[in-house]
């Protein structure tokens, strides 16, 4: 518990983003790890997985949260988290598109991100 705690404190302390949206971790990822691109979104593998396929959809453009998100933006982001799942082989046995919001919504880095999870079966409530 107390290693989650501590890595909990490290994404709080380092991976927030500026008010100007240039301190982001994600825009800090060579392109070179990205495994899909769209015009305005990437994808990432994430580095701390919880499911066997665990990607991170993020736009390239910073946005902190989906209430500041263009719906054209998030069809895009979904378009390419169905080509994800395709790609990593969980588009027939299931997967689950997360975005956590805020504070209680589980929100840690404020720059707009889906989880896409797959290859186990999911559970309900997911917590």
């Amino acid at each position: 518990m107390t290693k989650y705690i501590l890595l909990l404190i490290l994404l709080l302390t380092s991976c927030s983003l500026s008010a100007d949206g240039k301190d982001s971790i994600f825009l800090r990822k060579p392109t070179s790890s990205w495994v899909l691109e769209s015009v305005n979104a990437f994808v990432l593998v994430d580095k701390h997985p919880q499911a066997p396929v665990h990607l991170l959809i993020v736009p390239k453009q910073p946005v902190r949260t989906l209430q500041e998100a263009s719906p054209a933006l998030l069809g895009e982001m979904l378009q390419l988290a169905n080509l994800a799942a395709v790609k990593y082989g969980v588009d027939e046995s299931g997967y689950r598109v997360v975005i956590n919001t805020n504070k209680d919504g589980g929100q840690h880095i404020y720059h707009l991100h889906m989880h896409l999870l797959g290859g186990r079966k999911m559970q309900w409530p997911p917590g």
